[in-house]
């Protein structure tokens, strides 16, 4: 079961998707044997001809890495956690760097409030991050040192009611520094940007920034200084918007 997210490329022309797995990898006496109880989220590399290449349960990495308390530290205490993991967006590594290696996957989780660097060759997580990000989503490199993390900054203030705390932001996490930056913040707040979900954020080479701003079916394309260039609405005849879904910018210099 392939999530509706998109597809990303890596270095070899295959195909890195999120999917459901059923049955589930992970020990029954974790989730039992009924389907549908827990998603049982799996990163998947599929090739350009669909044959299954790579397929491994998220929980079960976090139980091999040491990390499998976070698959219980969503929501109220003595509460089964049914999807504790929601995979965001999956980013394979196309170089090689200082700090990773290609072939390497940036995996954006959104229950967890989480990104992490996944080796599929040794299966190890190599970093993660989950500082200051509220169900995040979309995450890209930039350079060799340098990724982008578009943050929902979603937050559940209400019971039954999640909501944007002021604005999203395209965040800047250096490795080199171990610093984060907010990548033209005024003027996402200039533009009330502030979808409480999916969303996707791509700054390009010249240093432009484009926006997806998903539920409320807008795209948006910033100047390198921070002033908007252009903005489009997805409005039918009918006067009604529409949500529009994993969109891509095709930039050349």
């Amino acid at each position: 079961d392939v999530f509706h997210h998109s597809l990303e490329q890596d270095h070899e022309g295959n195909f890195w998707v999120p999917s459901h797995l059923y049955p589930y990898q992970i020990d029954q006496k974790i989730v039992g044997l009924e389907h549908g109880n827990y998603q049982d989220d799996a990163l998947t590399k599929i090739s350009a001809d669909g044959k299954i290449l790579f397929q491994k349960s998220v929980s079960q990495i976090f139980i091999d890495n040491g990390m499998e308390s976070r698959l219980s530290m969503i929501g109220t205490t003595h509460e089964f956690q049914s999807d504790p993991i929601h995979i965001n967006d999956i980013q394979p590594v196309h170089f090689d760097s200082k700090y990773w290696k290609k072939g390497d996957v940036f995996i954006s989780l959104g229950h967890q409030s989480m990104l992490i660097l996944f080796r599929p060759s040794t299966e190890e997580i190599l970093w993660k991050y989950d500082k200051n990000i509220f169900h995040q989503h979309d995450v890209n490199i930039i350079n060799k040192e340098e990724i982008s993390i578009f943050n929902n900054n979603r937050r559940y203030f209400y019971p039954n009611k999640d909501i944007v705390d002021g604005h999203n932001e395209v965040l800047i996490y250096n490795f080199e520094t171990q610093q984060v930056s907010s990548y033209l913040q005024k003027s996402l707040v200039n533009e009330d940007v502030r979808t409480v979900s999916q969303g996707k954020s791509k700054i390009l080479s010249n240093s432009d920034l484009f926006i997806e701003e998903t539920i409320f079916g807008r795209t948006l394309y910033f100047n390198a200084d921070g002033s908007l260039r252009w903005t489009h609405v997805n409005r039918a005849a009918d006067e009604n918007i529409y949500i529009v879904n994993w969109s891509r910018i095709l930039y050349k210099p």
